[in-house]
């Protein structure tokens, strides 16, 4: 008998608002940040994360995280969440978890913020915030340059994040960062670890896991053998409890979004105009665009149920706010240049078949940005 066929639709996880945002070195306004939310939220993506609760000498672009979960236009949203989200679940289950993927295809918007700790999850609660999401690395380098402990650690905080969000009725989204390639050590990440995040994330009550392709390293071959892996390795994990997170860092994201679509994950992320991410040298990619992503999608028929016109001119309205000077991408890149700043990604490279290898010419140092993963912060770092 064959298996029932695989939805078409897909699912969008906006995430400039934190994840775009929080490498701009010039400080945005937190009045454009929530215009930038409320202009979001009139698009159709199904979900759209407004901050992260952090250290503002960690990550100074969130300092406001707390002045923007206080704004009139983004309680408005929560309330309108709130009793969308009760329509919705009348006659259903119980248990914050339960109805966690239902609200979302039914079109109630959601609005996560991610915490590193509990202390976070507190001062989100207080802001009225009804979803958080937690970040674990899947390798030792980043997760102690970037949280400042060890993969173990690491879950065990987010574990007890989770538990305790789930006992206050709030849900729970989980990110494993460096999937693929370990930033600090540029060593290729263990499909065990990715392995051992991901169950362990999803027995603590996290109703989804996004996995975070940090560097951009991914090829479509490699994304369909840690998928693979994952669904069919010891305790097999559900790909519908699985989303996609890639960087375009080597012009490679929408492969690699479609390759996990064909493997059937139903749910990404993705940032309006391609802000933030991991860029490594003037001109490199972070996180792919989302109305690359829709557009990619949509012309192939598969809805993503996001208005691609309204999408469009978020995306030009926000590449003008967020330019300093009104400088236009071209013309900073070009003074970038021609400071002389890295023309290489420092990185390890993939040959043919897919596999890392460190390149044959003298290594290049690159600068890791203040923060430039979908799963957390790093200060900035220099190696070779």
């Amino acid at each position: 008998m064959r298996p029932p066929p695989i939805p078409d639709a897909v699912r969008i996880v906006e995430v400039s608002p934190r994840d775009g945002l929080q490498n701009i070195p010039h400080q945005i306004p937190t009045s454009t940040k929530v215009e930038l939310i409320s202009r979001l939220s009139r698009t159709g993506v199904h979900s759209i994360e407004l901050t992260s609760i952090v250290s503002p000498r960690a990550v100074p672009q969130l300092a406001d995280c707390r002045g923007l979960l206080r704004s009139d236009a983004v309680r408005h949203l929560q309330r309108r969440r709130a009793v969308d989200g009760k329509d919705e679940a009348k006659g259903g289950s119980d248990g914050a978890d339960a109805d966690a993927n239902t609200d979302t295809d039914a079109g109630v918007l959601r609005l996560p913020v991610l915490v590193p700790n509990v202390k976070g999850l507190e001062i989100a609660l207080a802001h009225g915030v009804d979803e958080v999401a937690v970040f674990v690395s899947a390798t030792e380098g980043f997760s102690r340059a970037n949280i400042n402990c060890s993969v173990e650690e690491g879950l065990e905080r987010a574990v007890e994040v989770a538990r305790i969000a789930r006992k206050k009725g709030v849900a729970v989204r989980g990110y494993i960062s460096s999937i693929f390639t370990d930033p600090i050590t540029n060593s290729p990440t263990p499909f065990s670890s990715v392995h051992k995040c991901t169950t362990t994330l999803l027995a603590a009550g996290v109703y989804e896991v996004s996995l975070g392709d940090t560097t951009g390293t991914g090829t479509p071959s490699l994304v369909r053998s840690l998928l693979t892996y994952l669904t069919t390795h010891e305790v097999p994990v559900p790909v519908p409890k699985l989303g996609g997170h890639f960087h375009d860092s080597h012009g490679r994201g929408l492969e690699n979004v479609w390759e996990a679509y064909l493997c059937g994950v139903r749910v990404y992320d993705s940032s309006v105009a391609g802000l933030g991410g991991c860029p490594f040298a003037p001109g490199a990619k972070g996180n792919v665009a989302t109305e690359e992503v829709v557009g990619m999608f949509e012309g192939r028929g598969v809805r993503t149920g996001v208005d691609a016109r309204v999408l469009g001119e978020v995306a030009r309205w926000v590449k003008r706010e967020v330019s300093e000077g009104g400088e236009s991408d071209v013309e900073r890149e070009e003074k970038e240049r021609e400071k002389g700043r890295g023309l290489g990604y420092g990185q390890a490279n993939l040959d043919t078949n897919g596999a890392l290898s460190r390149p044959s010419r003298s290594p290049v140092r690159s600068r890791i940005p203040t923060s430039w993963t979908a799963c957390g912060f790093v200060r900035p770092v220099v190696y070779d």
